[in-house]
Protein backbone atom coordinates (compact mmCIF):
# COMPACT_ATOMS: atom_id res chain seq x y z
CA UNK A 1 0.00 0.00 0.00
CA UNK A 2 1.39 3.37 -1.00
CA UNK A 3 -0.38 6.39 0.57
CA UNK A 4 -0.84 9.55 -1.46
CA UNK A 5 0.73 12.83 -0.38
CA UNK A 6 -2.59 14.10 0.98
CA UNK A 7 -3.44 10.88 2.86
CA UNK A 8 -4.99 11.39 6.29
CA UNK A 9 -6.48 9.00 8.80
CA UNK A 10 -8.05 8.98 12.24
CA UNK A 11 -7.38 6.09 14.61
CA UNK A 12 -9.21 5.06 17.76
CA UNK A 13 -7.34 2.90 20.26
CA UNK A 14 -9.52 0.88 22.63
CA UNK A 15 -8.69 -1.97 24.98
CA UNK A 16 -10.33 -5.34 24.19
CA UNK A 17 -12.15 -5.33 27.52
CA UNK A 18 -13.75 -1.97 26.75
CA UNK A 19 -14.80 -3.12 23.27
CA UNK A 20 -16.32 -6.25 24.78
CA UNK A 21 -18.37 -4.14 27.19
CA UNK A 22 -19.59 -1.94 24.34
CA UNK A 23 -20.42 -4.69 21.86
CA UNK A 24 -24.20 -5.24 21.74
CA UNK A 25 -25.53 -8.66 22.69
CA UNK A 26 -26.12 -9.78 19.13
CA UNK A 27 -24.77 -12.80 17.31
CA UNK A 28 -24.00 -10.63 14.31
CA UNK A 29 -20.80 -9.55 16.01
CA UNK A 30 -19.29 -12.99 15.45
CA UNK A 31 -19.79 -12.93 11.68
CA UNK A 32 -18.65 -9.33 11.45
CA UNK A 33 -15.51 -9.94 13.50
CA UNK A 34 -14.50 -12.95 11.39
CA UNK A 35 -15.09 -11.11 8.13
CA UNK A 36 -13.05 -8.13 9.29
CA UNK A 37 -10.29 -10.49 10.47
CA UNK A 38 -10.09 -11.84 6.90
CA UNK A 39 -10.39 -8.42 5.27
CA UNK A 40 -10.24 -5.40 7.61
CA UNK A 41 -11.12 -2.90 4.87
CA UNK A 42 -14.75 -1.94 4.24
CA UNK A 43 -15.52 0.20 1.20
CA UNK A 44 -18.21 2.61 2.40
CA UNK A 45 -20.65 4.62 0.35
CA UNK A 46 -20.46 8.45 0.61
CA UNK A 47 -23.40 8.43 3.04
CA UNK A 48 -21.78 5.72 5.17
CA UNK A 49 -18.53 7.67 5.21
CA UNK A 50 -20.40 10.62 6.68
CA UNK A 51 -21.90 8.41 9.41
CA UNK A 52 -18.50 6.84 10.19
CA UNK A 53 -16.78 10.23 10.38
CA UNK A 54 -19.58 11.51 12.63
CA UNK A 55 -19.12 8.53 14.97
CA UNK A 56 -15.37 9.12 15.17
CA UNK A 57 -15.78 12.85 15.80
CA UNK A 58 -18.36 12.23 18.52
CA UNK A 59 -16.11 9.68 20.25
CA UNK A 60 -13.24 12.14 20.17
CA UNK A 61 -15.47 14.83 21.64
CA UNK A 62 -16.89 12.57 24.36
CA UNK A 63 -13.47 11.28 25.45
CA UNK A 64 -12.45 14.85 26.22
CA UNK A 65 -15.61 15.51 28.28
CA UNK A 66 -14.12 14.14 31.52
CA UNK A 67 -16.32 16.39 33.68
CA UNK A 68 -19.46 14.58 32.55
CA UNK A 69 -21.23 13.14 35.62
CA UNK A 70 -21.86 9.86 33.78
CA UNK A 71 -18.58 9.77 31.86
CA UNK A 72 -18.14 5.98 31.76
CA UNK A 73 -21.73 5.23 30.79
CA UNK A 74 -21.65 7.99 28.19
CA UNK A 75 -18.48 6.58 26.60
CA UNK A 76 -19.92 3.06 26.56
CA UNK A 77 -23.08 4.32 24.87
CA UNK A 78 -21.15 6.36 22.29
CA UNK A 79 -18.87 3.45 21.39
CA UNK A 80 -21.81 1.06 21.19
CA UNK A 81 -23.51 3.37 18.71
CA UNK A 82 -20.37 3.37 16.56
CA UNK A 83 -20.15 -0.44 16.72
CA UNK A 84 -23.80 -0.77 15.68
CA UNK A 85 -23.11 1.50 12.72
CA UNK A 86 -20.14 -0.72 11.77
CA UNK A 87 -22.42 -3.76 11.98
CA UNK A 88 -24.90 -1.97 9.72
CA UNK A 89 -22.18 -1.11 7.18
CA UNK A 90 -21.04 -4.71 7.15
CA UNK A 91 -24.56 -6.16 6.89
CA UNK A 92 -25.36 -3.92 3.91
CA UNK A 93 -22.12 -4.94 2.17
CA UNK A 94 -22.09 -8.68 2.96
CA UNK A 95 -25.72 -9.46 3.80
CA UNK A 96 -27.61 -10.30 6.96
CA UNK A 97 -26.62 -13.07 9.37
CA UNK A 98 -28.76 -15.88 10.77
CA UNK A 99 -26.25 -17.30 13.23
CA UNK A 100 -27.85 -19.10 16.16
CA UNK A 101 -26.85 -18.35 19.74
CA UNK A 102 -25.47 -21.89 20.14
CA UNK A 103 -23.31 -21.69 17.01
CA UNK A 104 -22.04 -18.24 17.96
CA UNK A 105 -21.09 -19.54 21.41
CA UNK A 106 -19.24 -22.57 20.01
CA UNK A 107 -17.35 -20.45 17.48
CA UNK A 108 -16.51 -17.83 20.10
CA UNK A 109 -15.04 -20.44 22.46
CA UNK A 110 -13.15 -22.09 19.60
CA UNK A 111 -11.56 -18.81 18.55
CA UNK A 112 -10.75 -17.91 22.14
CA UNK A 113 -8.68 -21.09 22.43
CA UNK A 114 -6.82 -20.14 19.25
CA UNK A 115 -6.26 -16.58 20.46
CA UNK A 116 -4.73 -18.00 23.64
CA UNK A 117 -2.14 -19.82 21.50
CA UNK A 118 -3.44 -23.38 21.89
CA UNK A 119 -2.51 -24.02 18.24
CA UNK A 120 1.16 -24.09 19.22
CA UNK A 121 0.62 -27.51 20.75
CA UNK A 122 -2.64 -28.68 19.17
CA UNK A 123 -3.49 -28.38 15.48
CA UNK A 124 -6.04 -31.18 15.23
CA UNK A 125 -9.73 -30.35 14.93
CA UNK A 126 -10.51 -33.32 17.19
CA UNK A 127 -8.70 -31.67 20.12
CA UNK A 128 -10.82 -28.52 19.95
CA UNK A 129 -14.00 -30.49 19.34
CA UNK A 130 -13.35 -32.60 22.44
CA UNK A 131 -12.74 -29.46 24.53
CA UNK A 132 -16.03 -28.02 23.27
CA UNK A 133 -17.90 -31.31 23.81
CA UNK A 134 -18.92 -31.65 20.15
CA UNK A 135 -17.80 -33.87 17.27
CA UNK A 136 -15.12 -32.77 14.81
CA UNK A 137 -17.66 -32.85 12.02
CA UNK A 138 -20.08 -30.63 13.94
CA UNK A 139 -17.37 -28.09 14.83
CA UNK A 140 -16.34 -27.83 11.19
CA UNK A 141 -19.97 -27.45 10.13
CA UNK A 142 -20.50 -24.65 12.65
CA UNK A 143 -17.29 -22.93 11.57
CA UNK A 144 -18.32 -23.21 7.91
CA UNK A 145 -21.78 -21.83 8.63
CA UNK A 146 -20.55 -18.93 10.76
CA UNK A 147 -17.39 -17.92 8.89
CA UNK A 148 -17.51 -19.63 5.51
CA UNK A 149 -14.45 -21.71 6.39
CA UNK A 150 -13.99 -25.07 8.11
CA UNK A 151 -12.39 -25.29 11.57
CA UNK A 152 -9.07 -26.50 10.17
CA UNK A 153 -8.75 -23.28 8.17
CA UNK A 154 -8.77 -21.17 11.34
CA UNK A 155 -6.29 -23.43 13.13
CA UNK A 156 -3.87 -23.14 10.21
CA UNK A 157 -4.45 -19.40 9.82
CA UNK A 158 -3.63 -18.60 13.44
CA UNK A 159 -0.63 -20.95 13.28
CA UNK A 160 0.86 -19.56 10.09
CA UNK A 161 0.35 -15.93 11.16
CA UNK A 162 2.33 -16.65 14.32
CA UNK A 163 5.00 -18.55 12.40
CA UNK A 164 5.49 -15.74 9.86
CA UNK A 165 5.88 -13.26 12.72
CA UNK A 166 8.61 -15.42 14.25
CA UNK A 167 10.32 -16.04 10.91
CA UNK A 168 10.84 -12.29 10.59
CA UNK A 169 12.86 -12.46 13.81
CA UNK A 170 16.23 -13.54 12.44
CA UNK A 171 17.61 -14.17 15.92
CA UNK A 172 15.49 -17.32 16.07
CA UNK A 173 16.64 -20.45 14.27
CA UNK A 174 14.23 -22.65 12.32
CA UNK A 175 14.80 -25.41 14.88
CA UNK A 176 13.81 -23.08 17.72
CA UNK A 177 10.61 -22.03 15.93
CA UNK A 178 9.84 -25.66 15.11
CA UNK A 179 10.19 -26.56 18.79
CA UNK A 180 7.92 -23.68 19.83
CA UNK A 181 5.11 -25.24 17.80
CA UNK A 182 5.86 -28.78 18.89
CA UNK A 183 6.53 -30.06 15.36
CA UNK A 184 7.93 -33.58 15.32
CA UNK A 185 10.94 -32.46 13.28
CA UNK A 186 12.35 -29.37 11.52
CA UNK A 187 11.67 -31.14 8.22
CA UNK A 188 7.96 -31.42 9.04
CA UNK A 189 7.96 -27.77 10.10
CA UNK A 190 9.49 -26.83 6.74
CA UNK A 191 6.85 -28.83 4.86
CA UNK A 192 4.06 -27.20 6.86
CA UNK A 193 5.35 -23.70 6.06
CA UNK A 194 5.78 -24.52 2.39
CA UNK A 195 2.29 -26.01 2.20
CA UNK A 196 0.67 -22.92 3.75
CA UNK A 197 2.89 -20.14 2.41
CA UNK A 198 4.05 -21.65 -0.85
CA UNK A 199 7.72 -21.10 0.05
CA UNK A 200 10.27 -22.71 2.36
CA UNK A 201 11.08 -20.99 5.69
CA UNK A 202 14.49 -19.94 4.36
CA UNK A 203 12.97 -18.38 1.23
CA UNK A 204 10.34 -16.53 3.30
CA UNK A 205 13.00 -15.12 5.61
CA UNK A 206 15.01 -13.82 2.66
Amino acid sequence: IQPSDDFQCKIIYAKPGFIELCTPQTNYGMKGSLALFLNPVMHLTPDQQIVCRRDFDLLELRVKDTEHHFYREMLLNTMQTAILDFFDFHARIYGESDISTQNASIMSRFLKMLEEGTYREHREVTYYADCLCVTSKYLSEVSKKVSGYAANYWINRYTILDITRLLRNKSLTFVQISDMFDFSSPAYFSRYVQQNLGVKPSDYRE
